[in-house]
């Protein structure tokens, strides 16, 4: 199991934060594994909704079916989903007061029988570079 965490510190209330953090429609702007949407997705996640998602790690796309496993606006967005060769994944967004601003907190976890050893290690370090380039972009986006 590989997981990587990536926090950015944000000058934005947190209710901004959230609107942004938690659109999918929003995810080309700035979350870059982020490569296209298979199908339609909702203006605003909620518990139970699905989407299948094609990201891009190691240079390789691969389709994730997601589902959103709890939505607490505006704190915390888990999604799950499983991809090519059985590798779940499970993404959680956060978004804390801190003093006048926010903080925003992506936790990535992966789990199947490939995320071990060497290619274990290479997900979690592209990972890590993805979510922290993602979340300098997302920064941007807010400002």
């Amino acid at each position: 199991m590989g997981q990587v965490t990536a926090t950015v510190e944000l000058p934005a209330a947190p209710e901004k934060v959230w609107a942004e953090f938690s659109n999918p429609n929003n995810f080309e702007k700035w979350l870059t594994i982020h490569t296209k949407w298979k199908d339609e997705v909702p203006a605003e996640f909620s518990k139970g909704a699905q989407a299948a998602e094609v990201v891009t790690m190691l240079g390789m796309p691969n389709t994730i079916n997601w589902t959103v496993e709890e939505y607490d606006a505006p704190n915390k967005l888990v999604i799950s989903g499983t991809g090519m060769a059985g590798v779940q994944s499970t993404f959680t967004l956060s978004v804390d007061a801190n003093g006048e601003g926010s903080t925003a907190t992506i936790v990535a976890e992966f789990t199947g029988q490939m995320i071990v050893g060497a290619l274990g290690k290479a997900v979690e370090k592209d990972a890590k570079a993805q979510l922290d380039a993602s979340l300098e972009k997302f920064s941007a986006l807010v400002a």
